[in-house]
């Protein structure tokens, strides 16, 4: 069993500086910082994370945790990969994220992909992630499994 150190962040400080294990010493402006409302399920002591770009011409980004080094998820904002896509956002959700009715939301999607066949790559329909980028707050919406899949193949063989 791995164990991972969970650190507890100053998010007062106008930046800070965290290491990771997959990008190094980081120094990120706490206005950059995106908190989660409630935390991913399996991941209760990541509460803070940043988006990196992948590169500056990939749809590819990192949520890096700012509490847990090793952890990050390759994510995409969902109209890349399917513009049709319309996740089901509660009133409630939008009171924890603390957005009116008419204040846009950012919808990423967790991708997964498989070492050395990327063209096996699925998103995860089934977990948006929902950000309030004006108010920096996020959170992973579960939605209806009747109609969202958890694994869906990005790329179709044909």
């Amino acid at each position: 069993m791995v164990q991972t150190m969970t650190r507890t962040l100053d998010t007062d400080q106008p930046e800070i500086t965290v290491s990771t294990s997959r990008f190094g010493t980081l120094t990120i402006s706490a206005e950059n910082i995106i908190t989660m409302v409630s935390p991913f399920l399996g991941f209760p002591g990541s509460r803070h994370f940043i988006l990196k770009p992948h590169t500056t011409e990939s749809p590819f980004m990192w949520l890096q945790s700012l509490d847990e080094p090793d952890l990050a998820f390759v994510v995409t904002p969902a109209a890349t990969l399917t513009p049709q896509y319309q996740p089901a956002i509660s009133t409630l959700v939008r009171q924890e994220l603390n957005a009116t009715e008419n204040d846009p939301l950012d919808i990423l999607l967790i991708l997964t992909i498989p070492h050395g066949n990327p063209l096996k790559m699925t998103a995860n329909l089934l977990g948006p992630v929902v950000i309030n980028s004006q108010k920096r707050l996020a959170k992973q919406v579960v939605q209806d499994p009747k109609f969202f899949d958890h694994c869906w193949p990005v790329f179709i063989e044909e």
